[in-house]
């Protein structure tokens, strides 16, 4: 009924889905699907080479490195950890979150504490890896990463203004340059202001159509660098591109200061765990445009030995690029062929380009930067929880941005993480009670004799986890209650219940039944059930106190309070 070409395409999709071979292609057809793929692979790492070209640069100068630092990160993290990556769609090297974190730790060790903090996260990611911690950024809320990217945008804007404006400010971190400049001064430089306006311009109006054939920001530092050459401005510039991917500055054994390395624990987890984040968030994503899932384990390995190399030839730590992978998803990407592709492509470059690429203005990078950094924020989910008032949300985001700008990274995941808890654990711990009299006509009952055993019956529905953060509330019950002869306590909406809550309604109950008052627990589930038994519960009331539901209750002519208490006697 269907062509050939039919079946074929649809084996060709499950192939692709599941990862296998294109078993069910004809042995004719292989090769040309294979030369199908390598063709589309090509093509979509030399279109996300010329997008992180710029970038690359930029974020190498962000981080408190060099330009050529930032694309040798590009390089070995384009060549090692897309040959090992978790899903083919990854696209790994410097990223604006990774640089913003480095400055404050190449001012206080230098390149060498950053190569040995790199190291470090390297092995932890390694180690991570191997203990499959590949879902633990799924108990990070979605708040609180949206707090520390906006936080680390603010940080990556913070730090350019030196080279937006060709001011000097002085300060370990953004917000110490940013004092500095009450003490020192701030007098824009004109040529270099300009230049980087220019760049924020042209990558906000260049339109988008084109931006998928050329990435916009390449154009803003291809004309900023063609001005400054042709103009003789001077401003500052990248400098000399060294030709080689063992950069002069790497991590050097006998140069490390070991004294300092406890100190660069800290930092180093701090990498890590802003690599798992990032790493794994654009896993998701990517995963989700593709259908075909990330291997967590798998990438977290990818990730940790390429931080491991990177540091031998001077790079920074690198991470999954959201933007580098939406473009190789984008441009077709087949397999992880296109990140080697780019890391290829990026490498002629640095061969090629090398003499050109040192007269790029720092300024016109800042100007990449600057929007770079108003793109990161997440302003749809900004836009959401600020529209929708969710008091949680809006606490988290902005307290962990705060951490992130004033703190670092780990204080502020912690930070953020740990409100998150709090505030789950106080909503969750909510406890409600409802009273309501009971009214026999509702039932449609006609026995004159349960119309006169509950007449005087009080219904308490108890809805959330009795717990020691809302003892408070089941202590209010004696009062709401008081007066009737049966209390019927509806516990069906009663999840859990811990040692703290049962002694108190222990204590209650013994209270209710000197007082001659019947107690009736309706509803329970088994693990309520459980621990009440434990707590002494039952034993006191006996099985027959314990029904169902209230209805079944209310249908059994239970003896009087005060034959109970009889018997008893």
């Amino acid at each position: 009924m269907y062509p050939k070409a039919f079946y074929q395409k649809k084996r060709i999709y499950w192939g692709k889905q599941h990862g296998e071979e294109l078993f069910a292609a004809a042995a004719a057809g292989v090769p040309r699907l294979q030369r199908e793929k390598l063709s589309a692979d090509l093509m979509a790492g030399l279109t996300v080479a010329a997008v992180a070209l710029p970038l690359a640069l930029a974020f190498g100068v962000s981080a408190g490195a060099t330009a050529a630092c930032g694309l040798v990160t590009a390089i070995i993290a384009g060549l090692v950890i897309s040959a090992l990556t978790g899903g083919y769609y990854q696209i790994s090297g410097p990223t604006g979150a990774m640089a913003a974190i480095l400055g404050s730790l190449i001012a206080a060790y230098g390149m060498q504490g950053m190569f040995v903090a790199t190291f470090l996260a390297g092995i932890l990611l390694v180690v991570a890896a191997v203990l499959h911690l590949g879902n633990l950024t799924a108990f990070v809320p979605a708040p609180v990463i949206t707090g520390f990217t906006s936080g680390i945008a603010v940080i990556i804007a913070l730090g350019q203004i030196d080279n937006f404006f060709g001011t000097h400010s002085e300060g370990a971190t953004a917000i110490e340059k940013l004092i500095s400049y009450g003490r020192l001064g701030f007098a824009p430089d004109l040529a270099t202001t300009a230049v980087a306006v220019f760049v924020v311009i042209l990558m906000l109006v260049f339109p988008k159509k084109w931006n998928a054939v050329v990435p916009e920001s390449l154009i803003g530092i291809i004309i900023a660098t063609a001005a400054t050459m042709l103009m003789q401005l001077d401003i500052a510039t990248v400098g000399e591109i060294p030709q080689t991917l063992l950069l002069p500055d790497r991590l050097n054994p006998m140069g490390i200061n070991w004294a300092d390395v406890p100190a660069l624990l800290a930092p180093a987890f701090s990498i890590a765990v802003l690599n798992m984040l990032e790493s794994l968030l654009c896993g998701a994503s990517a995963g989700r445009a593709t259908g075909v899932k990330l291997n967590n384990d798998q990438e977290l390995l990818a990730q940790g030995v390429g931080n491991l190399v990177l540091p031998l030839f001077g790079g920074i730590p690198a991470t999954a690029a959201l933007a580098r992978t939406s473009v190789a998803v984008r441009s077709g990407a087949q397999t992880r062929l296109t990140g080697i592709f780019h890391a290829i492509g990026l490498l002629i470059m640095m061969f090629v380009l090398a003499p050109v690429i040192r007269y790029v203005p720092l300024a016109a990078l800042a100007g990449v930067l600057m929007v770079t950094a108003w793109r990161m924020n997440e302003w749809h989910a900004i836009r959401y929880i600020f529209g929708h008032r969710f008091k949680g949300a809006i606490a988290k985001f902005l307290v962990t941005m705060a951490c992130t700008i004033v703190f670092d990274l780990t204080v502020a995941i912690v930070v953020g993480v740990g409100l998150g808890l709090i505030l789950m654990v106080a909503r969750l711990s909510r406890l409600q009670i409802n009273y309501e009299r009971v009214d026999m006509s509702r039932l449609k009952n006609d026995d004159p004799a349960l119309n006169a055993r509950y007449a005087n019956t009080m219904v308490a529905y108890v809805t959330g986890p009795l717990l020691f953060a809302n003892i408070s509330v089941l202590e209010e019950l004696p009062e709401r209650v008081a007066g009737c002869d049966t209390l019927l306590l509806s516990m069906r909406g009663v999840p859990t219940v811990d040692v703290s809550a049962a002694q108190v309604l222990l204590a209650q109950i013994e209270d209710f039944r000197s007082q001659g008052v019947d107690v009736v627990l309706c509803g329970l589930p088994s693990a309520a059930m459980t621990m009440l038994r434990r707590a002494g519960v039952v034993d006191l009331l006996g099985e027959h106190a314990f029904y169902w539901s209230v209805e079944r209750a209310l249908l059994d002519n239970r003896p009087l309070p005060q034959a109970v208490c009889a018997a008893q006697n």
